[in-house]
């Protein structure tokens, strides 16, 4: 009698230890971030501590990410796309509120991140890193100052030329070189871009994104066109490349965490989410992967290498100068039938 009701109490016990431990139940958060994106020890970590397990996988572009969720049949807990396609899905109802009493550490986030144009009354979105856009060259392979986007299409860097693949950084640069808003809606600015970038496209080495760092790096190449976080990390490389935002202006962008309506598990993307705001957490994330941080108190906890480095923090001044992009509704067909034009030469 004794016996069995000690194996009663220990079969209780186990089965409340199953109920209050998540991993036990099989919960999951479904993660879907840009490559290269994420210090994945602190996967490991967030799993340490909270028992969720994390499934992690990777996108290339905000376009790519996009057509993946519209396309349907997927169930991603958390996504991080850029401002302009988080404003776009906003407008379409992709995305579902974020319950701030479950990401207390939000309160780490500065009041200059919050409520921007892509989510001005801050419901959706929890700003994850931020940065600029601009060329990297190799001085021992350019020999002259760089400071405008025209030195793109200079015949003499044929083949030597990266550009973004990505149909907004790409019309943007040219669009900025002509002197129009990178949001352009104009179709006639539209079309002076596209044939700027088709007669480009002969100089042109490859379309990359994440690939591009290594290949300055190592020298293949004598100007890319990089976001400011892959910069920090090729200049420390390579002591020959140098990061210029050319003089005609630029992309400041923003990289925010959201959940899609589609979600399984909101509350733990919550968790998620508040655990990769967490100050020490952000710092270490950022000192992987050399992006800009949108708090203070975890910028204060960097190396003083990166907190003062002016490629990743830039003076107000310039920021001032830079443009971030905006959804550009309609006409995003537009930009897309463009890109595929361009890239079918």
């Amino acid at each position: 009698m004794k016996r069995s009701l000690l194996l009663l109490i220990i079969l209780s016990l186990l089965l409340s230890a199953c109920q209050l431990n998540p991993a036990s139940r099989g919960e999951v958060v479904n993660v879907y971030n840009w490559g290269e994106y994420i210090d994945k020890d602190l996967l490991t970590k967030f799993e340490d501590e909270t028992g969720i397990r994390v499934i992690y996988s990777n996108f290339n572009t905000n376009e790519d990410l996009y057509v993946k969720l519209k396309s349907g049949g997927t169930s991603y807990d958390v996504v991080v796309p850029s401002d302009y396609m988080i404003e776009r899905m906003i407008n379409e109802d992709m995305l579902r509120e974020i319950n701030w009493d479950n990401v207390p550490n939000m309160q780490y986030v500065d009041e200059e991140y919050q409520h921007h144009s892509y989510d001005p009354f801050q419901l959706y979105s929890a700003p994850y890193f931020w940065g600029t856009m601009g060329i990297v060259y190799n001085t021992t392979l350019v020999d002259e100052a760089v400071d405008s986007w025209s030195i793109l299409w200079d015949e003499k860097y044929a083949r030597e030329i990266i550009m973004l693949d990505s149909s907004r950084d790409s019309i943007g640069v040219a669009l900025a070189w002509l002197g129009y808003s990178m949001n352009s809606r104009d179709p006639k600015e539209l079309e002076e871009a596209k044939a700027l970038l088709i007669k480009q496209y002969p100089l042109v080495y490859a379309y990359l994104v994440d690939q591009t760092r290594d290949i300055m790096i190592n020298g293949e190449a004598a100007l890319a066109v990089m976001y400011s976080g892959d910069a920090v990390d090729a200049l420390d490389s390579n002591e020959d490349l140098v990061y210029a935002i050319p003089k005609e202006g630029s992309n400041l962008w923003f990289d925010a965490m959201v959940i899609p309506k589609t979600a399984r598990n909101p509350e733990n993307a919550e968790k998620f989410i508040n655990f990769m705001l967490e100050p020490e957490n952000a710092a270490l994330n950022s000192e992987y992967v050399w992006y800009s941080l949108p708090s203070t108190a975890a910028k204060e906890l960097l190396s003083e290498e990166l907190r003062d480095n002016e490629v990743a923090y830039p003076s107000f001044e310039l920021i001032e100068q830079l443009e971030v992009f905006r959804d550009p509704g309609s006409y995003v067909k537009h930009y897309d039938e463009m890109w595929q034009e361009i890239k079918n030469q």
